[in-house]
C-alpha cells in the first residue's frame, strides 16, 4: 500500500500530502428526520468517527445520500462535518446532474474548510468519456482542492476505463481514484491494482470501495479504503485497515471473514445503504425512517434480520 509516492505535483508547496488519501475514509449517513437533516444525529455519527480515529471523513458520498439533498442542505452538511471533525481531514461529495451545481457544491465545500472533494459523474442521460473528462477538467480548473475520482458504476451507470483513469490522472487536481471492489483471486486483484497504477503513472492514490472487498483491496495494494459502513461502524473497519497497513494480510482477511454475515446481508438486500441505516437505527444512532424519501429503507422483517446480524457480530 505504499507504492503511491505522491509525485503528482510535489514541487507545488500547496499540493496535498501523499498521506491524505490513504488509510480508512469513513462515509457517514446523512440522517433525515421529518424531511430535514437531523443535525444532532449527524453530529453524533461524526463524534463516533473522531473517537475511533479514522484517517478521514467523506461527507455526502452515496452513503450520505448526496443526490437527494439540495445545494443548501449539502452546504450545511459540509459545514457540520468540518465543525465536528476535530481536525480529521474532511472530503465532501460534490456530484450533481449539472456542472453548474457541481461548481456550487465546490464553493460550499471550500467555504466550509474541506480538504478534498469527491466527484462522481452523476447523470440521467448516458455520459461519454469526453463528457466525464471535461467535467473533471472543469472542476479541477475551478478549485485548488484535491479531487477524488468516484468510480461507482452501480449508482452512476458509468464505467471508467483504464484510458480515462490515465487521462484524469494527468489533471493537476486529481489526487485519488476510488475503484469498485470485484470478486477475484488475490493475484488477479493485485494485478488489477497494478494495471491501474501503471496506467496512471503512480500519480494518484488508489482506494477500494465495496465494503466486502476492503481487506482484499488493501492487501492487493490499494492505498485507501473508502468505506460506507465504516461511517457508522468504524471500529471493525479500522481493525481491518490497520492489519492490512501493518502487512498482516491474513489477519485482515480473517477480520473481514468474521463480518461475512454483514457482507451477505448487503448482497441480499441490495447494497449497504439501507442495511447501514437500519443498523444505525437499531443502535439508536439515528431516528427511525432516517433515509430521504422516496427511499423507504428496509421492511420490518428485514430490519429485524439486520438487527440480529448486528447483535450476533457485537456491532456497536
Amino acid at each position: 500500500m505504499d507504492d503511491y509516492d505522491g509525485d503528482h505535483d510535489m514541487t507545488d508547496p500547496n499540493a496535498p500530502s501523499p498521506d491524505l488519501f490513504t488509510g480508512l475514509s469513513a462515509f457517514p449517513l446523512t440522517p433525515i428526520s421529518d424531511e430535514e437533516i437531523d443535525e444532532a444525529a449527524y453530529a453524533g455519527l461524526l463524534q463516533r468517527l473522531v473517537a475511533a480515529g479514522v484517517d478521514s471523513i467523506t461527507a455526502l458520498g452515496s452513503t450520505g445520500s448526496y443526490v437527494y439533498l439540495s445545494t443548501d442542505e449539502r452546504a450545511r452538511v459540509a459545514q457540520l462535518t468540518v465543525e465536528h471533525a476535530a481536525g480529521i481531514p474532511v472530503f465532501v461529495g460534490i456530484g450533481a446532474l449539472r456542472t453548474r451545481d457541481v461548481l456550487a457544491n465546490v464553493a460550499a465545500a471550500e467555504a466550509a474548510g474541506a480538504q478534498g472533494l469527491l466527484l462522481a459523474p452523476v447523470s440521467y442521460q448516458p455520459l461519454t468519456e469526453d463528457d466525464v473528462f471535461e467535467l473533471f477538467r472543469t472542476v479541477t480548473s475551478a478549485t485548488d482542492l484535491p479531487v477524488v475520482v468516484y468510480d461507482n458504476p452501480g449508482t452512476t451507470h458509468f464505467t471508467f476505463t483504464l484510458d480515462l483513469y490515465a487521462r484524469l490522472a494527468d489533471l493537476d487536481g486529481v489526487a485519488s481514484i476510488k475503484i469498485p471492489g470485484q470478486a477475484m483471486s488475490p493475484p488477479d486483484f493485485t494485478a488489477h491494482v497494478e494495471r491501474i497504477r501503471a496506467a496512471t503513472g503512480n500519480r494518484v492514490s488508489i482506494g477500494i470501495s465495496g465494503d466486502a472487498f476492503g481487506a482484499s483491496g488493501l492487501n492487493a495494494g490499494c492505498d485507501a479504503w473508502y468505506t460506507a459502513v465504516g461511517g457508522t461502524l468504524p471500529a471493525p473497519m479500522l481493525a481491518i485497515t490497520r492489519a492490512a497497513q501493518n502487512g498482516e494480510a491474513d489477519r485482515a482477511l480473517e477480520l473481514s471473514a468474521e463480518l461475512q454475515p454483514l457482507w451477505d446481508l448487503f448482497a441480499e438486500l441490495g447494497g449497504s445503504l439501507r442495511v447501514t441505516a437500519a443498523i444505525a437505527e437499531h443502535l439508536g444512532l439515528v431516528a427511525p425512517h432516517s433515509l430521504p424519501l422516496p427511499i423507504l429503507g428496509l421492511t420490518d422483517d428485514q430490519k429485524r434480520k439486520a438487527a440480529e446480524v448486528a447483535d450476533t457480530l457485537h456491532l456497536d
